[in-house]
């Protein structure tokens, strides 16, 4: 569990930071690519030692290890929203570590086996790919350049499948080294093929729904849609949240949909300036001097001098 936290960690570290170094030019093609290829071993590797559960939300950290490295070394401006945002992901992904759900124990392919051959997994997979198929062939073509939710859902539900390759390809590899006879076993391989079929479709796809809408808006969908596909894809197979507490269940939900709105004030108002006129008028710095000193004026100025030069006239005209 503690290795795969690290692991889940250091992928998020390396992944937000390779985008930055691009950025500021000290990495060119080749660099980036091995440092997000770095990452993203660590990152398959933490599935084979923590639950899928913990792993894929802590992905998000990636973004924020991101958007704070941007605003040090490319003086990108992380207005207000994105400070909220970066907090709350902490304070969600802290949650979430605490109240992670204990996966029940697979520790070879042959158990891996029976859990691939558990009747609620085979109704979830058949029914993420004919879904998926709807969505591109039938979708896809009439609603795809308009709506976000066609492309990124369909990356979402086969993303959950890889996740699933993923966790079994790290069994198979913790068997190859402890000496077993891994690369005899046909699953291993079916997996590893698999794996593959499901991550070209999952790139394509996502990279479709970049091309079309803005990145603003594609990234805090997929990361909720295709978090949640996993989380119950793994629910499933590996039957996480069978033995959890109430308040487990409860500290897991609330940390994911903390993480959830830090991701959200993120991206959603990356672009927009924050400024002080945007405040409520007595928090605006000039003005909360001048409300106050309104507040201290009488209600009916006017009134009062109007009734006292009415007096003033007829003290003079009882005069004359």
């Amino acid at each position: 569990m503690g290795a795969g936290l690290g692991l889940a960690l250091a992928s998020s570290a390396f992944i937000g930071a390779s985008f930055v170094l691009k950025k500021k030019g000290l990495l060119r093609l080749r660099g980036r690519a091995r440092a997000v290829g770095v990452g993203e071993a660590a990152n398959f590797a933490a599935y084979a030692f923590a639950p899928a559960t913990l792993v894929t939300p802590l992905g998000a950290l990636s973004v924020l290890v991101s958007a704070v490295l941007s605003s040090i070394f490319l003086n990108e401006q992380l207005n207000v929203h994105g400070k909220i945002g970066c907090i709350l992901s902490i304070l969600g992904s802290t949650v979430m570590v605490i109240h992670a759900p204990q996966e029940e124990e697979v520790s070879s392919l042959e158990s891996m086996a029976e859990k691939l051959k558990d009747p609620g997994f085979i109704v979830f997979a058949v029914c993420v790919l004919v879904s998926s198929l709807l969505l591109i062939f039938v979708a896809g073509p009439r609603y795809g350049q308009s709506n976000v939710l066609v492309y990124v859902l369909v990356c979402s539900a086969i993303g959950s499948l890889s996740v699933s390759c993923v966790k079994g390809l790290g069994i198979a590899l913790k068997e190859l080294f402890s000496g077993k006879p891994v690369l005899q076993e046909p699953l291993g391989w079916v997996l590893l093929v698999c794996l593959v079929i499901c991550i070209s479709i999952q790139i394509n796809y996502l990279n479709k729904a970049l091309d079309i809408f803005n990145t603003s808006v594609v990234t805090p969908i997929y990361y909720v849609l295709f978090t949640t596909a996993v989380m119950t894809c793994s629910a499933i197979l590996f039957k996480e949240w069978q033995h959890m507490v109430l308040d487990n269940i409860i500290g897991s939900i609330s940390g994911f949909l903390t993480i959830v709105s830090g991701i959200f004030l993120l991206h959603a108002f990356r672009d927009m300036p924050f400024t002080p006129s945007l405040l409520p008028l007595f928090l605006q710095p000039g003005r909360a001097d001048r409300h106050q000193s309104c507040q201290h004026q009488p209600l009916l100025p006017s009134e009062d001098k109007g009734s006292q030069s009415a007096e003033e006239e007829e003290e003079e005209e009882e005069e004359k």
